[in-house]
């Protein structure tokens, strides 16, 4: 399993390898432009040029983006949709171009809408954003289980995946802090087995890209996306164990979000050495 976090782009690309090495991630996530507003970052060639050497260079093997906090691909206002388009181009084209396994996106909120109607102007803004880039995927993020939002069940993110184009271009993230809240028991082996064979028959396993680490500060099936600190939360040492003992995650990419270091999202040395001991511990014990 490739154990690692979401890193800080601050000062540059390049920068964010420098802090993975720092905490010594094997993979990494990053946001391509402040999560909260809508001005992307641009980079040059450059930039390009020496994120890719940067990483060729160190102990990271795959880097994977996440989409900003603003957009929502389900909207109907149309400046609301422009930018979202925009700024999925952005982060789809940055993906390309710094060789990321994809963009990490929750496909949108319903707001008045209906759930149909929701998906549909979701599908026809992500299709349209794939056919502005070249090859980078999307990769759906599970919900914490909230009914306002899309992707709330497994189906439907089949159904998404079906609906945009198929698996060539879409894939699947799973965050064990949005299961939990969702209400699947992560924290057994035997609960994991059911998750897995539920992704397994409903979405596919091929189209299971990576993983967000993250513990949970409130009890399952809350619907909170709460995240705690690895180990410190509902999950537990020994639910992250089993969590990430399942035989059919290894060689994913394994990221943590935080908390972390200030209170940031940027988690600390100490939670990515944890979970690779917790890793090791729960390999050892199958």
């Amino acid at each position: 399993m490739l154990i690692g976090a979401h890193v800080s782009t601050g000062g540059g690309l390049s920068k964010a390898i420098e802090r993975a090495e720092d905490i010594r991630c094997d993979a990494i996530q990053i946001f391509n432009q402040s999560p909260r507003m809508w001005r992307p970052t641009r980079y040059s060639d450059d930039d390009f040029a020496e994120f890719r050497e940067a990483m060729e260079d160190s102990r990271v093997e795959s880097v994977a983006i996440h989409m900003i906090y603003l957009i929502n691909p389900a909207a109907k206002d149309r400046e609301m949709r422009k930018k979202s388009l925009d700024s999925l181009t952005h982060a789809l084209r940055v993906g390309d171009e710094i060789g990321a396994l994809g963009v990490v996106v929750h496909p949108g909120a319903l707001k008045e809408e209906t759930r149909t109607n929701a998906r549909k102007r979701a599908v026809k803004l992500i299709k349209e954003a794939l056919a502005r880039s070249d090859s980078c995927p999307i990769i759906y993020e599970n919900t914490a289980g909230s009914a306002q939002l899309l992707g709330l069940d497994f189906d439907e993110t089949a159904e998404l995946i079906d609906a945009t184009g198929g698996p060539k271009r879409l894939g699947l993230c799973i965050d064990s802090c949005h299961l939990h809240a969702t209400g699947y028991d992560v924290r057994t082996r035997e609960g994991m087995k059911d998750l897995v064979d539920e992704i397994d028959a409903k979405v596919g396993l091929k189209q299971l890209k990576c993983l967000h680490v993250n513990d949970s500060r409130d009890g399952r099936g809350s619907n909170r996306d709460r995240h705690a600190a690895i180990g410190k939360g509902e999950i537990g040492r020994k639910g992250m164990r089993a969590f990430l003992a399942e035989r059919r995650f290894q060689g994913l990419p394994a990221l943590l979000e935080g908390p972390g270091i200030d209170g940031g999202r940027m988690p600390a040395r100490r939670d990515v050495q944890l979970t690779r001991r917790l890793w090791r511990e729960a390999t050892r014990k199958r």
